[in-house]
């Protein structure tokens, strides 16, 4: 039996998660208290005909309850069954304006006085028990609901063991993204930005591409980056089953495009199981 439990962030994004689940065909339950976890994992275990794969949605709608979180999991864990847990999160910034457009009310609002961004201040430090067990980080704060919805299925959808990897790239002035183990800064190679007819392209463009890579400088820079996560990839493997890399310019644009799409396209060569998401191209 395999068990992924969704947690995080009230509007980052865990009923999303929860329907891209039941697609995988995994048996859903939403805001379950996690007190409950082990009776009805034994239930179900007890069930005929059997359920092989069932999600759990918990958080903070539970309330008091939602405290024995880390407790529960590891309980669960130990008794043998396999527990994956996925935490969803996003920037404040935008689970603000998330709530603006749905006019819903955030499940601790009553209890911060009516303050949103204290409610959310308030999530914060209830989950952090629950986002340091986490096996996923996902964070939706640039993301769409296709692209968060691709990403997920790619990471759950049976992969043998084989080592996800995921290649992004981003603009800073939209700031890191939180899910990233590696990252590269691009941004000390000549900006098509500056260049009138590149302006308006982007690093999926052969134009802007050909640009980047023209000096030697970036092609250099790549060869090491290519050859330090290619050393890299063994080591990740045995610790976890994606491996983030990110590839952040200033825009997200031209030159992080260009390196990630680069990066992506030979590892795909080499037959790695690899996803690339170009997070700023459409903003």
């Amino acid at each position: 039996m395999k068990i992924v439990v969704v947690t995080g962030m009230s509007g980052a994004g865990k009923s999303t998660a929860l329907d891209v689940f039941e697609d995988l065909g995994y048996y859903c339950i939403d805001n379950m208290p996690p007190e409950l976890l082990g009776s009805f994992t034994e239930l179900i275990r007890n069930s005929a005909p059997k359920t092989e794969k069932i999600c759990f949605a918990v958080d903070v709608r539970s309330g008091g309850l939602f405290s024995r979180f880390r407790e529960c999991v590891l309980a669960l864990r130990e008794s043998g069954v396999d527990v994956t847990v996925v935490f969803v999160d996003c920037d404040d910034g935008v689970l603000i304006n998330r709530y603006k457009e749905t006019r819903r009310r955030h499940p601790l609002e009553m209890e911060a006085s009516g303050n949103l961004m204290r409610a959310i201040e308030m999530e914060r430090k209830e989950t952090e028990g629950a986002r340091t067990l986490a096996d996923f980080y996902l964070d939706s704060s640039h993301t769409s609901i296709g692209k968060f919805r691709e990403r997920l299925k790619g990471i759950f959808s049976e992969n043998n063991g084989e080592l996800l990897i995921d290649i992004i790239s981003f603009g800073y002035m939209y700031g890191i993204p939180k899910d990233a183990d590696l990252v590269f800064d691009v941004r000390c190679f000549s900006n098509p930005y500056y260049i009138p007819e590149l302006r308006l392209k982007t690093g999926l463009d052969s134009e802007v591409y050909d640009y980047v890579f023209s000096f030697e400088d970036s092609k250099e820079t790549y060869k090491r980056i290519k050859d330090l996560v290619e050393y890299l990839i063994p080591l990740y493997s045995k610790e976890k089953p994606r491996l983030v890399i990110a590839f952040g310019c200033t825009g997200g644009k031209h030159r992080s495009v260009s390196f990630a799409r680069r990066l992506s396209e030979d590892f795909s060569k080499d037959g790695k199981k690899v996803r690339v998401e170009h997070r700023c191209v459409e903003i």
